[in-house]
């Protein structure tokens, strides 16, 4: 039976957290407002719209969402070319389509962005499929993106497998009914990821390829 593993980007395969935070604060900065990093960073993972409406409120989203989501890619996409995959991020997704995996991607990243992305982790070969934010009309925590992927993908909530590292990411897999994997790489702590629905939790990919056989990948390959 087809099975599906299903990977967050941004901080579960490519290591660009805290570019985003940096990158938010500085656009931010520039429109006036003075925003912790540290809650920019809790906040990376959600779309731009929904990252704008919960750090400054729905009202000033309302108003520059726009503006600062187009500050915010300017400076990001600075880094576009030297964006760096998580260790053994490419090796991980190889392993499971080898092992006849569907891989798919779910993410909020979408355009240039996205390319510049999988030209990181550089295992396009494994990656069957891509659920952008070009694809959905709601983000994470909203269910759609992980639904979306299994949709590509062809296969039951109950067969597939999601990784991320944010509990935006851990929220959206458990409402579509998936078995959820936290990691750490991201910088949200192990309990954060636990309390918002991760059944199992690693330090980074390296460490989940190399657990593999004990991992929520193997429980679900059980499931009929």
């Amino acid at each position: 039976m087809e099975r599906a593993a299903v990977f967050d980007v941004d901080g579960t395969l490519v290591d660009t957290n805290h570019l985003h935070a940096v990158t938010w604060w500085e656009a931010f900065r520039q429109a006036g407002h003075q925003v912790p990093m540290h809650a920019i960073h809790r906040a990376v993972g959600l779309n731009s719209e929904d990252l704008v409406a919960h750090l400054l409120g729905s009202a000033r989203a309302e108003r520059e969402a726009a503006e600062l989501s187009a500050a915010h890619k300017a400076l990001y996409g600075q880094y576009f070319d030297r964006l760096p995959a998580l260790r053994d991020a490419g090796r991980l997704l190889r392993r499971l389509d080898h092992e006849h995996w569907t891989v798919v991607l779910a993410t909020s990243a979408g355009g240039a962005e996205l390319s510049a992305l999988r030209r990181a982790i550089g295992a396009d070969d494994a990656i069957t499929a891509t659920a952008s934010a070009d694809d959905v009309t709601e983000g994470k925590p909203a269910p759609e993106p992980v639904e979306h992927a299994l949709e590509l993908a062809g296969v039951p909530a109950r067969r597939a497998v999601f990784v991320g590292d944010t509990v935006w990411d851990m929220r959206a897999g458990s409402r579509a009914g998936v078995r959820c994997v936290g990691v750490l790489c991201g910088g949200i702590p192990r309990g954060d990821l636990e309390q918002a629905g991760a059944e199992a939790v690693y330090d980074d990919p390296a460490q989940l390829l190399e657990r593999l056989s004990d991992s929520p990948f193997a429980w679900a390959a059980f499931e009929r």
